[in-house]
């Protein structure tokens, strides 16, 4: 895991123990006593690719740091139904106030996986890379993003802080793409920031617009918003032929894009296809945990 994304996973944690147990888990205090120790298995029952392994065991850690887990398949593997992914054992009352937690972080993440696999498989020996967007569960945002990863894709921005992304309504309160990216450089010369840059166009004209401000700075990404096939292929084309020796911009297609067109804008020549749908239309997959005797 990432050591920037510890602070928001701890969070998250914390948030899901209070929602979930709140001044105790009465079931288990009522009925298990404080010293029975137990042995429970992560139960795979659907296929798929397998993530937030790490983050159940900072669940287990939070509640109990004597937990002992017992990893059989990491993140990011592939898993088919009746595989086990660990074995934990401990305090019997921390396994059962740790069970719905663990279930529901695990389930969506490996949903998230599963999906980022499939599109990734769509396009492999084209080149070009799957991205995540900001479609998330609001708070669950980093487990998304490490899912995403987990299945083979890449991480957009994590949020509006890490990058600086000119869309459409940002361009049309600014008064338009040179404006925009001039108001965006003689901000971040003020504070000293250096942020990569990407600009989202929406005609070809638009690109010619991005370049003419290239001798001012860098821009490090073109976003091609709910250009067709056929028009991505000519704005490729067009990015290309502007280019001068040496420079590079990186393409990244946008809107518009399914399972079924995924590789045919792939073999377009852009770099990045973003989806929303890896995180916003997710099933997630069956998992449980169960008794060991």
């Amino acid at each position: 895991m990432k050591k920037e994304y510890i602070p928001f996973v701890e969070k998250l944690i914390e948030l899901a123990v209070a929602e979930d147990i709140g001044d105790g888990d009465h079931t288990s205090l009522a009925s298990i006593p404080a010293e029975a120790q137990g042995r429970m298995k992560l139960l795979v029952k659907e296929r798929g690719i397998i993530a937030g392994v790490e983050v159940a065991e900072m669940v287990f850690r939070r509640l109990d740091p004597d937990v002992r887990l017992e990893v059989l398949i990491a993140d990011g593997t592939p898993v088919v139904p009746g595989d086990v992914v660990f074995y934990v054992s401990g305090r019997v009352r921390t396994l059962l106030q740790s069970e719905r937690i663990i279930l529901n972080i695990m389930q969506r993440m490996t949903g998230v996986a599963t999906e980022t696999a499939r599109y990734v498989t769509l396009v492999e020996g084209t080149g070009c890379r799957i991205l995540d967007t900001r479609k998330t569960t609001p708070g669950s945002r980093v487990l998304d993003k490490m899912a995403v990863k987990m299945g083979g894709g890449e991480n957009h921005r994590m949020g509006l802080f890490d990058m600086i992304l000119l869309k459409d309504n940002h361009i049309d309160f600014a008064g338009g793409i040179v404006p925009a990216i001039e108001g965006v450089r003689r901000y971040m010369g003020e504070r000293g920031l250096k942020l990569p840059i990407e600009v989202e166009v929406r005609t070809m004209e638009d690109i010619d617009l991005v370049f003419s401000t290239m001798g001012d700075g860098p821009v490090d990404r073109i976003m091609l918003d709910n250009f067709d096939v056929e028009m991505t292929r000519r704005a490729v084309a067009k990015i290309d032929g502007l280019l001068a020796a040496g420079q590079k911009i990186e393409i990244e297609s946008s809107g518009g894009i399914r399972a079924d067109n995924l590789r045919e804008y792939a073999e377009t020549g852009v770099d990045f296809i973003s989806v929303g749908a890896l995180t916003h239309q997710i099933k997630s997959v069956d998992l449980s945990l169960k008794a060991v005797e």
